[in-house]
């Protein structure tokens, strides 16, 4: 007979997924271990094999739970009506409002793509492309005459935009609901005006 699915299932599973990120954030994947793992859920190692036969296992299922969430939340605003100089607002905003309450996670996906099988990192890095097309996408409305005609300076762009994100992450993770809205107006106005719009 079949052994049935606890109700807390999902629940317990996203626990795991929680705490893992957590350790592997603070210890480092490659020095965390079972053990710890156990120890910060608060179950027993064997408990955690129920879910997860690996570390690795653990490792991608947090990635893909955060980064095709995240695909999902950036590349499914509502974009309707706006102006394109309100589209990057809007989209830059999305995402650091995403990054909120996701350190872990985040900090994980930084290192933690390349050490898993090269198909598992194709499925990641396919989401991340998303992201950076829709952005991208999005830079090139707002500005057709400087970025549309040339692909090396609509790539710089997008990155940039991402790497002022990335950088509000790692230096203001605590930020609230407010800071992050007049970040992402700056980021949009130092993107698409230069330093005279901010």
């Amino acid at each position: 007979m079949a052994r049935t699915i606890a109700k807390d299932h999902d629940q317990k599973r996203e626990n795991i997924l929680k705490a893992a990120a957590r350790v592997f954030a603070n210890e480092g994947f490659d020095r965390a271990s079972m053990s710890m793992l156990a120890r910060d859920c608060g179950i027993s190692k064997a408990n955690i094999y129920h879910y997860y036969d690996s570390k690795d296992a653990i490792l991608y299922d947090i990635l893909e739970t955060y980064l095709s969430a995240l695909r999902d939340r950036i590349c499914g605003i509502d974009l309707d009506g706006l102006d394109p100089q309100e589209k990057v607002f809007r989209v830059v905003r999305e995402i650091l409002m995403a990054y909120q309450g996701a350190d872990d996670e985040h900090r994980v996906q930084i290192n933690g793509v390349e050490m898993l099988p090269p198909e598992q990192q194709k499925v990641l890095r396919g989401y991340q492309r998303d992201m950076v097309t829709f952005l991208s996408d999005i830079l090139e409305q707002a500005a057709p005459d400087v970025l549309g005609a040339d692909s090396a300076k609509l790539r710089g762009a997008t990155m940039s935009v991402f790497g002022m994100l990335n950088w509000y992450y790692m230096w203001n993770t605590g930020a609230g609901t407010q800071a992050r809205e007049d970040y992402a107006r700056l980021v949009s106005n130092l993107t698409l005006g230069g330093v005279p719009t901010i």
